[in-house]
C-alpha cells in the first residue's frame, strides 16, 4: 500500500474532519494551494467543490461514496490505529508550510491530539487555523510582526525556558511547564521575538495574524495563489 506522498515545493492546506467555518478552506487555499485531506476531511473538501491532491488516514471516517469519487492514485491508506490521521499526514508529507483547518473547535480530545502532533513534528511548520485563533509550534527563533495589544499565549507542552522581546510580560528567566507556569493571555507591544532553549512551546495568536504568522514560519514561500480547480 502507498504510505509516502511526494514532497511539496509550495505550501499546502490540510483539511480535517472537525469543525470547519464557512470560509476556512478558501482562506487557507488562497495562501496554500495544495490540498491534503485527513480521512473524512475529504468529504468536507468535496462538499466545498475541491478535489484533494491526496487523502491520508485509516479511512474509518471516509464514506464509500466520497472514496469512489477520488482517483485511486490520490488515496494513501495507513491502517494502523496507534496515531491520529493528522499525525499520519505530518509524517508522510513535507512542505514549506501547512495550514490546517478542521482540526480545532470540535472535540477537546481531538484538539489535544492535534497539539501533541505539532510538538512531535517540530521540523514541519504547520499552523492550526481555528474560528478565532491560530496555534503553531514555535521554532527555536521566532520573529513575528503583531498589532500592539494582540493576545499572545504561550503554552509549554514540556518543561522549557526561553527569552522574549516585545511581550508585555517577558519570559526571560522563567521556567515554563504544562504542570507549572504557563504563559496564557500575554500581549504584544508590537513586533515580538521569542527564542526557546528546547522544542515544545505552542504559540496561540488571533486569527487576524494569519498573514504575519505565515511570513514568520515560511518567509518567501507564501504568496497569493490562484484558487485550486474545483472538483
Amino acid at each position: 500500500m502507498k504510505t509516502q506522498v511526494k514532497q511539496f515545493a509550495t505550501p499546502v492546506t490540510l483539511v480535517g474532519g472537525g469543525a470547519l467555518g464557512p470560509d476556512d478552506l478558501e482562506t487557507a487555499l488562497a495562501l496554500a494551494p495544495g490540498l491534503i485531506a485527513a480521512d473524512g476531511g475529504a468529504g468536507a473538501a468535496l462538499s466545498a467543490g475541491y478535489m484533494p491532491d491526496a487523502v491520508i488516514g485509516d479511512f474509518d471516517s471516509l464514506s464509500h461514496d466520497d472514496r469512489d469519487r477520488i482517483p485511486s492514485e490520490r488515496l494513501f491508506p495507513i491502517a494502523e490505529q496507534e496515531s491520529t490521521d493528522f499525525d499520519k499526514i505530518m509524517r508522510s508529507v513535507a512542505a514549506p508550510l501547512m495550514l490546517a483547518v478542521g482540526f480545532l473547535g470540535a472535540r477537546v480530545d481531538h484538539q489535544l491530539g492535534a497539539f501533541n502532533t505539532l510538538v512531535r513534528h517540530p521540523g514541519q511548520s504547520c499552523i492550526l487555523v481555528g474560528p478565532r485563533e491560530l496555534v503553531f509550534h514555535a521554532p527555536p527563533r521566532l520573529a513575528l510582526e503583531l498589532e500592539p495589544g494582540a493576545v499572545v499565549s504561550l503554552f509549554p507542552m514540556c518543561r522549557l525556558t526561553g527569552r522574549s522581546q516585545g511581550l508585555e510580560w517577558p519570559i526571560d528567566g522563567l521556567e515554563l511547564a504544562p504542570d507549572g507556569r504557563v504563559g496564557t493571555s500575554n500581549r504584544a507591544l508590537g513586533a515580538v521575538r521569542i527564542e526557546t532553549d528546547a522544542p515544545g512551546l505552542l504559540v496561540i495568536v488571533p486569527r487576524t495574524a494569519l498573514a504575519a504568522v505565515t511570513r514568520a514560519l515560511a518567509p518567501g514561500a507564501v504568496s497569493p495563489a490562484p484558487s485550486p480547480a474545483r472538483a
